[in-house]
């Protein structure tokens, strides 16, 4: 009897440990269908989200809930959660490590988006994992067509996208260079 009150008393009391370590955790399971297990997606129009600085995240999770930012889905997911709650999220995600997933593209087409990208160097380094503050993210190994649907949003006006930097240097680019743009930083390890 009394190693079965010993077995409930440790049992309860992992119980409660789970429940004291594991909210963020919880909260996170939800965007591993779409973004995969430790926000690492496994392609193509859904972008990695793990090791993203946390500002970064924490401005587009809050850009959506407030509806300054277009969405497909992300604006109805966030709406449900707390600021505290996206604020957890964005902690969680950034202390993760970031995978580049790098992606083939044939030489010319590399050769044509690295030529393209002179204005994204400014942010983002020349090969797309330097960004130069925590407001920018990494786009090396990110998923190119994720990319591309990306940029092809800051091109239309009407569309709800409010880094106007970004919206600037997209609209800059030829409408043939955005696709050899996101291959070119796909391809890149680092």
């Amino acid at each position: 009897m009394r190693n079965k009150l010993l077995i409930a008393l440790a049992s309860l009391g992992l119980a409660s440990l789970t429940a004291q370590a594991g909210p963020t955790e919880d909260l996170a399971r939800t965007c591993n269908a779409c973004h995969g297990l430790n926000g690492v997606s496994v392609g193509p129009n859904m972008p990695n989200i793990a090791g993203l600085p946390e500002k970064y995240l924490k401005t587009l999770l809050l850009q959506w809930k407030s509806g300054e930012r277009y969405a497909a889905t992300m604006d109805r997911h966030v709406k449900g959660y707390t600021e505290d709650e996206l604020a957890k999220l964005a902690t969680y995600f950034s202390k993760l490590p970031y995978v580049a997933v790098v992606q083939k593209a044939d030489d010319k087409v590399v050769a044509q988006g690295k030529s393209a990208t002179e204005r994204c160097e400014t942010c983002h380094g020349a090969t797309g994992g330097q960004p130069d503050d925590d407001e920018t993210p990494k786009i090396n190994g990110q998923w190119a067509q994720y990319m591309e649907l990306e940029m092809m949003k800051y091109r239309v006006e009407t569309t709800k996208m409010p880094h106007k930097k970004m919206r600037g240097n997209v609209k800059r680019l030829a409408e043939e260079d955005v696709p050899a743009a996101a291959k070119y930083y796909a391809a890149q390890p680092k």
